[in-house]
């Protein structure tokens, strides 16, 4: 345990039941960082009511009985019952080098390993990429990079949009187009003027709309020739999908793909069970589950359609057999679908559902991981002039030209310069997205997040960048850098402090599904960096031996931090700047 707040919170918490009873020795210990020393801790002023004695009688009872060991240096009761605590400086210059020395960089293992389902991006099939898939794609992807470091079983699922009426216009536009054409315009990315040429047919023609109407009874009936024409369609579309995760650099591949259609043959059970269960119930010719607690703008119960009038299905079915299957087959111990936040009435509505059900068992959490909206500078959602959705794809090429604008007189052959390009416009797009919580609606702003200065993707990318320049300019290997380190200016200190808090960073934002916790703690780590590289020469001459060692020793620790925290976020690292 190498995070001095964890440490302190435990040491406190033995204190407390020393002073005060066993009773006491879980008591939050209230441990914040302080202007005034390392740390704080505040629980004397909390339990001050509780135990008839007076915060400043408190806190000097919790001081007298803290076993300070070698981690405090210095232990002070100030105001009305702040215990300071100054940690001590050997104690922290040993925990940095145990962090050096384990190739986790401090970051533990989830004990025991659960098996976690993140679904996230989910595309529909008959619509362009566009922005708003950005969001969820790239979030979720940060998560399950996170849970799988910690060592969790991590199932992705790409919950496409594969399946429904839309499709028997879509593949009878096919065949009118041909299916070489098709197969040309879907692997382009013209998915929108492939369904709107398709609609407007559906909605002049009449012979058109009947075969369309037609198609969707053979595809639901799984008519061969139809399910030959939809692989077809949906192969190439795929083929689109992956070639925007690639640009991103996301980790989904076909083996995720879990779409509507998958479940589609559920459908009629789950509508079945419920109803014989007593669960969903029939009101107004739709089945339906009515959630305790769940009510209208007129006061009356909400029902979540399980089945429409029509006999149709809708996405709260395919939704709890996605939970049914979640749970029973894959064994999942924590579902996390990374969604729009405009859907957390129909999360909170099919959760209720499913434990009412019975799909949705006491031991499994099921969350949901709001994306907040992309806006424009306006203010409103975020869309091109003419107000359509902006194609993701020209978005992140817009991103790339514009770094490769920024770097342009940096002195980089062709080649390279289109390398650093794509790694500083794709991750500058993802570091600001992921820099805010995730709730957040935020405006999408190319000079903001392209600056080289603040909690930008360049910024934190130039910090590796310009760290490994002192390797190399010295040459040494960091991976070969063994300390030991030794913390005799401040600006060394401050850096070293911060480096220990990396673990329970990954950890918390893991447990808590926050990806911007990393990024705040990356930029308070790269400036903590700037301000140790400003004081403290690391190649200068007269610099001592062990000085230099000590000092190259904390670079090594501190870009591999830098690396593996963006790592884990999906941020690409380019080698130089």
């Amino acid at each position: 345990m190498t995070d001095p707040q964890l440490v302190l919170t435990e040491r406190v918490q033995r204190a407390l039941g020393a002073a005060f009873g066993p009773e006491y020795a879980g008591a939050d210990p209230l441990i914040r960082p302080s202007q005034f020393a390392d740390y704080q801790a505040n629980v004397a002023l909390s339990l001050a009511k509780r135990l008839r004695r007076a915060p400043r009688e408190v806190a000097q009872a919790i001081a007298d009985a803290l076993d300070a060991g070698d981690v405090f240096s210095t232990v002070e009761v100030s105001g009305p019952g702040f215990l300071n605590i100054t940690l001590n400086d050997e104690w922290v210059a040993a925990q940095a080098l145990h962090i050096l020395e384990d190739p986790r960089n401090g970051v533990g293992l989830s004990t025991p390993p659960a098996t976690v389902i993140v679904d996230y991006s989910a595309p529909n099939a008959a619509k362009e990429m566009h922005v708003g898939h950005l969001r969820t794609t790239i979030v979720g992807d940060s998560l399950v990079r996170m849970l799988e470091h910690l060592g969790n079983h991590v199932v992705r699922q790409n919950h496409l949009g594969d399946w429904g009426t839309q499709f028997g216009l879509l593949i009878e536009h096919l065949l009118d187009i041909g299916e070489a054409n098709a197969i040309a315009q879907l692997q382009a990315g013209e998915t929108n003027e492939y369904y709107q040429a398709a609609r407007a047919k559906f909605d002049s023609d009449p012979e058109f709309k009947e075969r369309s109407r037609r198609r969707v009874a053979t595809l639901q009936g799984g008519d061969p020739e139809t399910m030959r024409l939809w692989h077809l369609f949906m192969d190439a579309t795929i083929r689109y999908f992956n070639k925007v995760y690639d640009t991103l650099g996301v980790t989904l591949t076909d083996d995720d793909i879990a779409g509507e259609s998958m479940y589609n043959p559920m459908l009629a059970e789950i509508c079945a069970d419920l109803e014989a269960s007593g669960v969903a119930v029939m009101s107004e010719g739709a089945l339906c589950v009515f959630p305790p607690g769940f009510t209208g703008s007129d006061d009356k119960p909400l029902p979540l359609i399980i089945r429409k009038s029509d006999g149709g299905y809708g996405y709260a079915t395919t939704d709890m057999a996605a939970v049914r299957y979640r749970v029973r087959d894959l064994k999942t111990d924590r579902i996390l679908y990374v969604v729009g936040a405009d859907q957390s009435l129909h999360f909170q509505m099919v959760f209720a559902a499913a434990r009412m059900a019975g799909y949705l068992t006491d031991d499994v959490s099921a969350e949901h991981i709001q994306i907040g909206m992309m806006l424009g500078a306006d203010g409103r959602r975020f869309r091109t002039r003419s107000g359509e959705s902006v194609k993701l794809t020209d978005l992140l090429d817009e991103a790339v030209e514009r770094a490769s604008a920024a770097i342009a007189e940096r002195g980089y052959d062709e080649a390279t310069r289109a390398e650093i390009a794509r790694a500083v416009g794709i991750g500058a797009v993802k570091y600001a997205d992921l820099s805010v919580s995730h709730d957040s609606e935020y405006i999408f702003d190319f000079d903001r997040m392209l600056s080289f200065t603040g909690n930008t993707g360049p910024y934190m990318q130039y910090a590796t960048a310009r760290i490994r320049s002192i390797f190399r300019k010295g040459g040494v290997d960091p991976a070969t850098v063994a300390g030991p380190i030794l913390l005799g200016e401040p600006a060394e200190r401050e850096l070293a402090l911060q480096l220990l808090g990396f673990g329970s960073v990954i950890e918390n934002a893991a447990a808590l599904a926050e990806p911007h916790r990393v990024c705040a703690y990356l930029f308070e780590t790269a400036s903590a960096f700037t301000g140790f590289y400003e004081k403290c020469p690391v190649l200068r001459d007269d610099v001592p031996p062990a000085t230099r060692a000590s000092r190259l020793a904390l670079c090594a620790l501190t870009l591999r931090v830098l690396e593996t925290g963006l790592t884990l976020l999906g941020v690409p690292i380019p080698e130089r700047m």
